[in-house]
């Protein structure tokens, strides 16, 4: 491969030793050195140049929590999001399915509806989806993915009727009379949403190629696969047998229902076969803030409600203990601090032989959005990450307000805090729930500002080169791949974005107008804004 050396603008290394360099020489897929120019120049005669023109060099990002199947499936949905009432929700399943040809039986998912947004404060019915189509099955998701809403049909064809009991960790939302509202909440949601029909595979294969191209725009030169059960281990294999993967995609598989992934799939397990690993497990302990399903210790603002956990605590420490002993790390899904609480202590229940692999397993409480100090505390000691889904900050800022109260509001996301107690911690946007836009995202860490403007937690900011850690350097130790990724430095791969700014020299209330002019993957432009 021609030898390319970077220069004529900031480079941003992220190695806190060498913050900046004035060139970087990329050949077969990786940096060979940094240095001065003149230097590099000399030393590799022949050279291409690839002059920066001033914009910023930096490591590209590496995406800490989101879930690429499932935000290729939206590709296919009916958009929902910033929709304003129930009227604007029948309206748009009603245009797609003008504009898609479908026919009166042909099934119809929307995404991204958040019912704190709409004007009636609530979740639709069954009754509204209806409205839209009597004959087609309809399925949509509430923006976390954690709830929704099916019609009649879809209600009827997924064999939910009055009788059905609420599964484990999951309700069925019902009227009075004890009929089926098609209202789903987490466990229920997932179970039988999922009995949807597929896509065909060339769909499924499209719908994945443009995904990665949307990470691309953002920067970003590995994604995860969050929550992989069968459909979607499906997915990523056959991408990787067909040699269609140009991220590294990394899955972590449901630990409780799709164990045998793993057992079936050894040549995948952390380790990188055609830009696939399995690099680990997947557990989900509650639900949503936004959705007042999230587990907390204290009730929700004006209530006596608290959310629920999915599991009791001796499940949740008899699956940490198999994780442990196949020596998998685990990641696992805690919004409110009973559930982190409940994570927290399954990991210290483990005998003394275990908690030795502990902080070589590296696990990871996702999300951690009211996790409180005291708990942080106890991560440090295990070695345990945390990957914040910050940009709660902004998006629902205010809707924390209302649900936690002013002052558990102000400590959601405490990424300061969290560097004061010595956890490592990453960002991470949860794609499909938000677009994976992680300048936006460093914007949020730094700024927090909620939608009305108002600074949520003026204490937990933290600085622009902190906040480019956890989607740099920290993500890159998350992934086992510190060694290879997160900085540029000789040996590394030259996974590489420039931006049009360098985010830390604008004012940080522009960060995240920054603009992502090329992606590089092992020294390959997979993405430019300009052709």
């Amino acid at each position: 491969m021609q030898k390319t050396i970077y220069t004529n603008g900031p480079i941003i290394t992220m190695n806190p030793h060498c913050l900046q360099t004035e060139a970087v020489l990329v050949e077969d897929g990786r940096i060979q050195a940094c240095g001065r120019k003149e230097d590099l120049l000399q030393q590799n005669g022949g050279a291409q140049v690839f002059d920066l023109q001033g914009a910023t060099l930096m490591p590209a990002f590496l995406d800490s929590h989101s879930h690429i199947t499932a935000f290729a499936q939206t590709l296919g949905c009916v958009s929902l999001t910033g929709a304003k009432d129930f009227q604007d929700i029948t309206q748009r399943i009603r245009q797609f399915k003008k504009e898609k040809g479908l026919s009166d039986q042909d099934w119809i998912t929307g995404f991204g509806y958040d019912q704190n947004l709409l004007s009636e404060r609530r979740h639709p019915t069954q009754k509204l989806l209806d409205q839209a189509s009597a004959t087609n099955p309809i399925v949509i998701s509430h923006v976390s993915g954690h709830m929704g809403v099916m019609n009649t049909a879809a209600l009827q064809a997924v064999g939910i009727s009055q009788d059905t009991p609420d599964p484990e960790g999951g309700k069925i939302g019902r009227f009075s009379d004890g009929q089926p509202t098609g209202y789903l909440e987490e466990k229920a949601f997932t179970l039988y949403s999922a009995r949807q029909p597929e896509a065909p595979w060339e769909t499924k294969k499209k719908w994945m190629q443009e995904a990665q191209d949307l990470y691309l725009q953002y920067g970003i030169t590995t994604v995860q696969d969050g929550f992989t059960r069968g459909p979607e281990w499906e997915t990523l294999r056959k991408m990787a047998e067909d040699k269609a993967l140009k991220l590294d995609v990394v899955s972590y598989v449901d630990l409780r229902n799709s164990q045998d992934i793993v057992n079936k799939n050894p040549h995948y397990v952390q380790k990188y076969h055609n830009r696939l690993k399995i690099g680990g497990y997947k557990l989900i302990l509650d639900g949503s803030p936004q959705g007042k399903t999230a587990w907390l210790t204290e009730p929700y603002q004006g209530g006596t409600e608290k959310g629920y956990g999915a599991y009791s605590l001796q499940q949740v420490r008899d699956m940490v203990r198999q994780a442990l002993r196949e020596k998998m790390q685990l990641l696992v899904h805690c919004n409110g601090d009973a559930s982190a609480d409940q994570m927290i202590t399954a990991f210290q229940m483990q005998s003394p032989s275990l908690k030795k692999t502990i902080c070589d397993t590296r696990p990871v409480m996702i999300h951690a959005q009211t996790v409180r100090k005291d708990q942080l505390q106890r991560m440090a000691r295990m070695g345990m990450l945390a990957s914040f889904f910050i940009a709660h900050t902004y998006y629902w800022g205010d809707i924390h307000r209302e649900n936690l109260g002013w002052e558990r509001a102000q400590r959601i996301s405490p990424a300061r805090t969290a560097i004061k107690e010595r956890v490592i911690y990453t960002f991470h946007q949860d794609t499909p729930v938000l677009p994976p836009d992680m300048l936006m995202t460093i914007w949020c860490a730094v700024m927090r500002l909620t939608q009305k403007g108002l600074v949520i937690g003026e204490q937990e900011r933290i600085s622009p080169w902190e906040a480019l850690q956890g989607i740099t350097r920290h993500a890159a130790y998350q992934y086992f791949e510190e060694n290879q990724k997160g900085s540029i430095s000789p040996g590394k791969l030259a996974d590489l974005v420039i931006l049009d700014q360098n985010p830390l020299r604008v004012p940080p209330e522009k960060i995240k107008e920054i603009q992502v002019l090329y992606t590089i993957k092992e020294g390959e432009i997979l993405y430019r804004k300009y052709r």
